[in-house]
């Protein structure tokens, strides 16, 4: 039998779990994706850990134990995301360790009610990083305008960071801008670059879910045409970004300092439209040095029906390009897009940061 997952590691796409919980660490899970699925890093956001906390039985010893000790809701909290993460970082060291640093990664977020205060944004970086305390460890950080300084401030500090809730290419340059800063900074306080690392989450599925609303508002034959290709044609744009920022000079200075360049990752990779191939945002989104972060039912998809067939992005930028300008052509603003979707995420992210408080506040509550 044909693996799937193999071929796609092949052409070029880290393939990381998007999901984390107590359950998957005891269970032995994540390193059966691991060992049998190719999963090489692991992305948690507030969603995820407010779900795998609900009614866990999992947390309940610690949950306990941290009741007993009377520590406040927002450090219980983080003792809790800290101690799953730090054991995926565990798990996930021999690919880390394989890959010379690259993969491996898990990923731990600020608190997302900070993602417009930059320099808290820094602090609580330093302080998940130096809790985890674990070398393949990245910070997420949001790439609000206020975030993207804290990118930059906290790879100063030789700190690895996931850079998330990107949606433009606009911003995307920023964050890439605010990378290379990072790492001349970091370059100048003394710090190993060749230990230094970096994603940008280019967001897929909410493009698509967000611009064919629009489209379905305006209607007609030209817009059915376009439903579901806004975000991949956007993500296959940031790819050329990608390859135009790492070609140039002041990139090459980096590199030749031992630098590793930041690769884009591809995250919100299922697929919200049922019509569509459960598959798509992983086929159409190959090229070398890129990274899908998806959740499990995605890459048990892909590992049965997948198709791998290369690269699928760098040979069609003009397509993408013409589906941008047909966007714009029948009245779909994508920088209205964008700038909806990055309020939305970072919303989201502060809801379910506070369905998270909730459970966490309920379960010392029933521990006492």
């Amino acid at each position: 039998m044909t693996d799937k997952l193999a071929e796609l590691s092949a052409a070029g796409v880290a393939l990381w779990l998007d999901d984390i919980s107590r359950q998957r660490l005891v269970s032995g899970n994540l390193d059966e994706l691991r060992r049998d699925k190719h999963v090489v890093g692991v992305t948690s956001n507030p969603t995820i850990f407010a779900k795998a906390l609900a009614g866990a039985d999992a947390y309940a010893s610690q949950v306990t134990d941290l009741a007993r000790r009377g520590v406040s809701l927002d450090e219980a909290t983080r003792m809790i995301t800290t101690y799953d993460v730090r054991w995926a970082c565990d798990v996930l060291r021999p690919e880390y360790d394989a890959s010379d640093g690259v993969d491996g990664r898990v990923s731990l977020e600020v608190d997302p009610r900070l993602a417009h205060e930059t320099d808290k944004t820094v602090a609580e970086a330093s302080a998940l990083w130096w809790l985890v305390d674990r070398p393949n460890l990245f910070i997420k950080i949001p790439a609000t305008p206020e975030g993207v300084p804290a990118i930059t401030a906290t790879l100063a500090e030789g700190i690895s960071v996931n850079v998330t809730l990107i949606f433009g290419l606009e911003r995307y340059a920023e964050v890439i801008d605010a990378f290379f800063a990072g790492l001349e900074q970091a370059k100048a306080n003394g710090h190993d670059l060749s230990r230094l690392t970096s994603v940008a989450s280019f967001f897929v599925s909410r493009v698509d879910t967000e611009v064919d609303k629009r489209l379905d508002a305006i209607g007609g034959p030209e817009a059915d045409k376009l439903r579901a290709t806004a975000a991949i044609a956007n993500a296959r744009l940031a790819y050329q970004l990608y390859e135009q920022k790492f070609a140039s000079e002041r990139w090459q200075a980096l590199a030749a300092a031992g630098a590793k360049p930041q690769r884009p990752l591809w995250a919100s990779t299922s697929t919200k439209d049922p019509n569509l191939r459960d598959t798509l945002y992983v086929e159409e989104l190959v090229a070398p040095g890129v990274v899908n972060t998806a959740p499990e039912k995605t890459i048990l998809a892909y590992a049965d029906h997948g198709e791998t067939r290369g690269d699928t992005i760098t040979g069609n930028y003009a397509d993408a390009q013409q589906v941008m300008e047909s966007l714009r052509a029948l009245g779909v603003d994508f920088d209205d897009v964008t700038a909806v979707l990055e309020r939305e995420g970072v919303e989201k992210f502060e809801k379910s940061w506070q369905e998270l408080l909730d459970s966490v506040s309920d379960q010392l509550g029933q521990a006492k």
